[in-house]
């Protein structure tokens, strides 16, 4: 771990116990206070710390949402569960749960199918963020400048012919994701399996995780891949009317 990270963890842990002053974060650390000074603004710009008028600082608002997220995302999995587990039931098709976290989306759970061909996928598992449906759908609720920095920074491996292979491509996909609700891996992860991924929402509407039916194409052509859509979409729903979502009401 570098020197400057590790005192910027150590300075959030100290204002985890109280609003200290720069004099008592440097004699805390044991550096000099512009050492302090310069963490500490850049902690400031980032949201994970602020000043106050008494020239005190605080944890800022960037940790509380931060770690209201990692809440939700540790316990979506149990809450999920039978729902999941019911979707499996009902289809008998793979059901996976997904989160984004750090940068990465990865799986949380996984039903597997009744029929013998089987995913290559496990929990823990990373997926490909231009690839697979559950990273489109998570990646489509992030704010416009965010979603662009992400498209921009992604190695745009093409795992099939039908992958996408460029930013611009991928941001016109999150768009159209984003307006109707759901996302399709049309065989652009592997090329014999079709996935259609939906949203699990909180309160405040945003997507804390990810549910998908993924179907290899021996067993299910793609326009019975979306009949699957309602049971997907009524499972979400169940899942995020715990975490107290509301559907905006259609005009």
């Amino acid at each position: 771990m570098s020197q400057s990270l590790a005192r910027a963890l150590r300075i959030l842990a100290e204002l985890g116990e109280g609003p200290r002053t720069l004099d008592e974060l440097a004699a805390t650390l044991g550096v000099h206070k512009t050492t302090v000074l310069r963490l500490l603004r850049t902690l400031e710009q980032e949201r994970f710390a602020y000043r106050d008028d008494a020239h005190r600082f605080h944890l800022g608002s960037r940790l509380f949402s931060l770690s209201g997220a990692a809440l939700e995302q540790r316990g979506v999995r149990d809450v999920a569960a039978p729902h999941l587990a019911g979707l499996n039931d009902l289809t008998g098709q793979t059901v996976h749960l997904g989160v984004y976290e750090g940068g990465e989306v990865v799986y949380l759970d996984k039903y597997d199918s009744r029929h013998a061909i089987r995913m290559y996928s496990r929990v823990g598992l990373r997926m490909p963020l231009h690839a697979t449906a559950i990273a489109k759908v998570l990646l489509a609720d992030l704010p416009e400048p965010r979603r662009r920095r992400v498209a921009a920074d992604i190695d745009y491996v093409p795992h099939t012919g039908n992958t996408i292979t460029d930013p611009a491509a991928l941001l016109d996909e999150l768009s159209r994701v984003a307006a109707q609700g759901y996302a399709v891996d049309d065989a652009e992860h592997e090329t014999f399996i079709r996935c259609i991924a939906v949203p699990i929402r909180d309160a405040e509407g945003r997507a804390i995780a990810a549910v998908s039916i993924s179907v290899p194409d021996v067993v299910l052509g793609r326009e019975q891949v979306m009949d699957l859509l309602p049971d997907l979409q009524a499972t979400a729903r169940a899942i995020s009317d715990h975490y107290g979502y509301t559907a905006p009401t259609p005009r």
